[in-house]
């Protein structure tokens, strides 16, 4: 097999909007299944290697839960445990690991990296996040939103926070599936003109209300994301009137949903009263996590040859 016919998720735009509908009504069945104790292990004698660079909760349970139900196997590994990070190129490291596995998964910081191992890999690699992109987390929040509340297109999404790899994997899907991004951030901290395009999907707001007004999901993520940290203080200072609360809520959609990728900061992007409020949809978009991934492992492994 050469690396040029093997298909990746690196991007969420790396799939057209035909495939994406197609991992949505797959969620939708393996999670049935899954509910109803219905055993099903297409990926029996497939082998799935993690690789992490950033630490992880949601993203190692939801693909090391996810590839064992499929009826697979798991290796992870660390920058500890391999010669990631180490002397050994990032292009040989692909080589070696792509003949012994059958797909891999990285968490790591520059999409760069992802990209040089993906192009000298055999089998399939997903990003399970970069400092750049986050992929996976926005297939399963948007199958959240479309168990919940049916189609997004033509929909309002309100995020509200910095410019960080969620958003900008929100600006694409927002392309890609044809709804709207109406994109709050403080001074400094919205998105670069040269990463994004302009068009109907996209709309840059002033102010955290503004944004949510109308919106059928609200959605934001930590004021500092891994790798930030010591800009923590200032974005405290730049972010202590953007957080999404009660009075946020009000202005959007009587029906809107609130989301968080987690893990959230009660008191400082959300409160409590809105996180844990009868609008909050992060629970299932924690789970839905496991079950949008399974569905995206079957895609890249067993293409639509499915029962």
């Amino acid at each position: 097999m050469t690396t040029s016919s093997v298909r990746h998720f690196l991007e969420f735009s790396d799939f057209s909007r035909d495939e994406l509908e197609h991992i949505f009504a797959r969620t939708r069945i393996i999670k049935d299944r899954f509910k109803r104790y219905q055993l099903y292990r297409p990926l029996t004698d497939r082998t799935l290697a993690m690789v992490f660079e950033k630490a992880s909760t949601r993203t190692r349970v939801s693909f090391e839960a996810g590839m064992y139900q499929m009826g697979g196997s798991v290796i992870h590994l660390t920058t500890g445990d391999s010669q990631l990070g180490r002397a050994e190129p990032i292009e040989d490291t692909a080589r070696v690991i792509s003949r012994m596995v059958d797909i891999v998964m990285i968490r790591t910081f520059e999409q760069s990296k992802i990209e040089r191992f993906a192009g000298n890999s055999r089998v399939p690699v997903i990003n399970g996040l970069t400092n750049e992109y986050h992929p996976c987390q926005i297939l399963a929040d948007i199958y959240t939103f479309l168990e919940l509340r049916g189609p997004i297109q033509g929909r309002t999404v309100a995020w509200i926070g910095d410019a960080n790899n969620v958003a900008y994997t929100w600006l694409q899907a927002a392309q890609q599936l044809g709804f709207t991004l109406n994109f709050a951030s403080p001074p400094g901290y919205g998105p670069d003109p040269s990463l994004i395009s302009r068009g109907p999907h996209l709309k840059l707001c002033q102010d955290p209300r503004e944004a949510a007004s109308g919106a059928e999901l609200v959605t934001t993520d930590v004021w500092t994301s891994m790798g930030y940290e010591a800009e923590s203080d200032a974005r405290r200072k730049a972010f202590e009137h953007w957080m999404v609360d009660a009075s946020v809520m009000a202005v959007a959609h009587p029906e809107a949903l609130f989301m968080h990728c987690l893990p959230a900061h009660r008191g400082e992007e959300v409160s409590a009263e809105v996180l844990d409020g009868p609008q909050s949809a992060v629970w299932d978009e924690a789970e839905n996590r496991l079950h949008a991934q399974k569905a995206l492992l079957e895609y890249l492994l067993l293409g639509r040859d499915v029962e």
